[in-house]
């Protein structure tokens, strides 16, 4: 027995037995044995719990940014299709203002040339190996659109057609050296043939030939169509840049700039009719 009471064992049974004893008087003085327990519950538990609440917090705020980019997607899809409406809208705009612009045109043609008939046309394409900008146009037979046709711009003369299919046709310009165009001076009325070459072409311009000796043209002067059963009268050709003689002195040459934009032109008018047409000069 003496051994046992000064065992290490005896004095670990001792030490919990104070400590209960402990908890035993603390619990008669707080009230009772169930609010230490409580308590004792509570500090267990309570650590537990604000983790719980923490992982449920940041699971709960992972789901709400997920269900937010969601949102957000559906949201950019919504004003993405906004924005294509707005650019077709804007594209159907543009036509129409584009439409516009060449009702004007040719109202403005059409006021001064009642004796013209004449068809609106796109250029579609462009000849890439051509040196004299010849081009395709977005019409054709089935618009009235003929072979040799006159082919204008609100400035100006750029060439006739050459070529006719169903829904197109390919233009020829002034600055072809295989087309001649009969044209005059406004101011001296000196007639002469206007045509193209192949270093003038290069520059936009093209030259009128056949010019009396005795010529008083000087430049900017104004070239007019003189008419005939090709192109009608007083359709304008360009301004004159320079007058000199030609390598025989036996006439005078003039390089002429054209009115109309030839090498750029992206809309244009082909005159369907006109008083003279395909008549004989």
């Amino acid at each position: 027995m003496k051994d046992f009471l000064s065992s290490v064992r005896f004095k670990i049974l001792a030490a919990l037995l104070i400590v209960l004893l402990g908890f035993i008087i603390a619990s008669v003085y707080s009230g009772g044995a169930a609010p230490l327990f409580a308590r004792l519950l509570g500090m267990v538990t309570t650590p537990l719990q604000q983790a719980s609440a923490g992982i449920s917090g940041s699971v709960g705020g992972f789901f709400d940014k997920y269900m937010q980019a969601g949102e957000v997607f559906e949201e950019n899809l919504r004003l993405q299709e906004e924005i294509n409406q707005l650019r077709g809208r804007l594209v159907d705009y543009e036509r129409a203002m584009h439409e516009n612009e060449q009702l004007r045109e040719i109202l403005g043609v059409m006021e001064n040339r009642q004796d013209l008939k004449i068809e609106t046309a796109a250029v579609i394409a462009r000849d890439p190996a051509g040196r004299f900008y010849s081009f395709s146009i977005d019409k054709g037979s089935v618009d009235g659109i003929k072979y040799l046709d006159p082919v204008v711009t609100a400035d100006g003369l750029v060439g006739y057609v050459t070529e006719v299919g169903m829904t197109h046709a390919k233009v020829a310009t002034i600055l072809d050296v295989a087309v001649d165009v009969g044209a005059y001076d406004s101011a001296t009325r000196d007639i002469g043939i206007v045509s193209g070459t192949v270093d003038l072409s290069m520059e936009g311009l093209c030259q009128m030939l056949y010019l009396p000796r005795e010529s008083a043209m000087v430049p900017g002067d104004i070239i007019l169509t003189s008419g005939g059963s090709l192109y009608p009268r007083d359709i304008m050709v360009g301004t004159v840049k320079t007058v000199g003689p030609n390598s025989h002195g036996t006439s005078l040459v003039a390089v002429v700039e054209p009115s109309a934009d030839i090498r750029n032109v992206k809309n244009v008018f082909v005159v369907t009719w006109f008083e003279g047409q395909g008549s004989e000069d």
